[in-house]
């Protein structure tokens, strides 16, 4: 009996053991699975742009063919993406921003609401061109119907650059994106470490890699070791608490913009009444100023009931109320903002008085 019961404690004794063995085997992969359904869930919509680019050299940063990477590509890049969120891709364009449409951005943004319309979807990071991502980021600002995070982000240099942005500014943008503190500021604009509002940040320099500047309203906040520190909010009216809505909408009003400079004329406007513009958006000198060989152009333009809107060529500062001038103040609004607040307004009101009323608000 003893050898029986000896015998029995030693297998009970190697099975326990066994057992431990695999449980201490299996618990890291169970705590690997928690940890990743833990993780929140964030979308990247790839539009193409420098940040998916390539050139044919480790040196060439321009001269480069934009929109070449996939957005799996672009996730597949930066590995360490796994370790902040749940990350899928979807590709809605491949161009450079030269070539971003308003048929891309209304796809955008129906794609942007859908996704964040899902309970377990947290945000969305959108990779675009830099040369017009301020535009996408501000319309975006306009139109989205939710306080989750949407982030903007892109590069100055191709894939394959051996300075890259891309892959930095991928990861800050998704560790934005995944914050819970990112909720309810608005669209956002991430590169170079830098927190912007899509409202206020501008590029300002056509190479260099920290071009994208809050001008006179600063910064939402910054990066520091992939951490984002948030300093302040913009308290113009954006996403939920907009009027705008383009889930059944297939176009946009044509609205164009007319560049002010010495010895211009009326033609442009002139133009752009022929083709059909709704909306002109004057980028005129210094605080929105308009000159005497256009304002008969100008003056005819708004008879016809085209609405214009002044802004100023110098990208910053408000534009104000002045008898020699006409048309609705574009706030502090650049020019090619300016624009896109006039598409979008063109699609609720036609009355300059409430058009005006969004250029304060918005």
């Amino acid at each position: 009996m003893r050898n029986n019961h000896a015998h029995v404690s030693k297998y009970m004794h190697r099975l326990l053991a066994a057992l431990t063995l695999c449980l201490l085997s299996a618990s890291p992969v169970i705590a690997q699975s928690q940890t990743s359904g833990s993780l929140p869930h964030v979308t990247v919509l790839a539009t193409g742009g420098t940040i998916a680019g390539t050139a044919g050299s480790e040196t060439q940063t321009t001269g480069y063919k934009p929109g070449v990477l996939t957005a799996d590509a672009l996730l597949k890049s930066v590995p360490s993406l796994g370790k902040i969120a749940q990350v899928s891709g979807e590709q809605i364009s491949n161009v450079g921003s030269e070539n971003i449409t308003n048929d891309v951005l209304l796809k955008l943004a129906k794609r942007v609401n859908q996704l964040l319309a899902q309970p377990d979807i947290a945000g969305v990071v959108v990779t675009h061109g830099t040369d017009t991502l301020e535009e996408t980021a501000y319309f975006l600002n306009l139109v989205v119907k939710s306080d989750k995070p949407v982030v903007v982000t892109g590069s100055m240099r191709p894939s394959t650059a051996i300075s890259a942005d891309g892959p930095s500014n991928l990861l800050q943008a998704m560790t934005v994106a995944a914050s819970p503190e990112a909720r309810g500021r608005g669209v956002m604009i991430v590169l170079n470490d830098r927190i912007g509002s899509a409202r206020y940040t501008t590029k300002t320099n056509g190479t260099t890699l920290d071009t994208f500047k809050g001008n006179d309203a600063g910064y939402l906040g910054t990066l520091v070791d992939e951490v984002p520190h948030f300093e302040t909010s913009t308290l113009k009216l954006h996403t939920t608490s907009t009027p705008f809505d383009v889930s059944r909408l297939d176009s946009l009003p044509e609205v164009d913009i007319v560049y002010g400079y010495q010895n211009d004329g009326g033609f442009m406007y002139d133009a752009a009444v022929a083709h059909g513009a709704k909306g002109i958006v004057v980028a005129g000198v210094g605080a929105g100023s308009e000159s005497l060989l256009t304002l008969p152009s100008i003056k005819k333009a708004i008879a016809q009931g085209v609405i214009v809107a002044r802004s100023s060529r110098t990208g910053g500062g408000f534009v104000p109320e002045d008898p020699a001038y006409v048309g609705l103040l574009g706030d502090d609004l650049n020019p090619q903002k300016a624009r896109i607040l006039l598409m979008l307004a063109l699609t609720v009101t036609k009355d300059p008085s409430r058009i005006q009323e969004i250029f304060h608000q918005f």
